[in-house]
């Protein structure tokens, strides 16, 4: 410990004899170590905690090679969308692993891989950022939280979007009852 915090941390723990105040400290320095304590040990969340990785079984090269398929299959059917709609305020792009699809009044949509933790993430006008794992046995992105894929998500919000039925074709079809 060093001289500088060794000094700091011993009038810290002891009673002031000075009568003056410096900002921040007063009288009852036992009071205020029981404040930065708490402060300190005290979890706060401005974003839910950290998920569990999902992703933790398949390798870098498996997530780069789901990523890039889906990627590449959602960029070529929201060009489509984009074309049949023709609409000059809607625009996709897709640069460096992020897919952005502007909508005009209907928002910016962010898709990006996260190579890091092996997921895609979605930036939502509508449902807002959610993180995506892949289920390999569905072959499928899922969002942990409420267990939905990244395609059905998409296919909604853009259906309503467009006014017509989406369909993007970025995961199984499901099997007909």
């Amino acid at each position: 410990m060093s001289q500088r915090f060794a000094s700091i941390a011993s009038s810290a723990a002891k009673p002031s004899t000075s009568s003056r105040r410096t900002s921040g400290m007063h009288r009852n320095n036992g009071h205020n170590l029981h404040k930065i304590n708490w402060s300190l040990n005290t979890r706060r969340f401005a974003t839910p905690p950290v998920q569990e990785n999902q992703n933790a079984t398949i390798s870098t090269a498996e997530y780069h090679a789901f990523s890039d398929e889906t990627m590449e299959a959602l960029l070529t059917s929201l060009e489509s969308l984009v074309d049949e709609a023709a609409n000059a305020a809607y625009e996709v792009e897709y640069s460096s692993g992020v897919l952005t699809l502007k909508l005009g009044e209907n928002g910016t949509y962010v898709i990006n891989k996260q190579p890091p933790n092996k997921q895609i993430w979605l930036s939502s006008p509508k449902s807002g950022p959610k993180r995506y794992d892949y289920d390999a046995e569905g072959g499928r992105w899922i969002y942990a939280r409420d267990g939905q894929s990244l395609g059905k998500l998409l296919e909604e919000e853009l259906s309503t979007a467009f006014d017509k039925e989406v369909r993007l074709g970025v995961e199984p079809e499901e099997p007909k009852a």
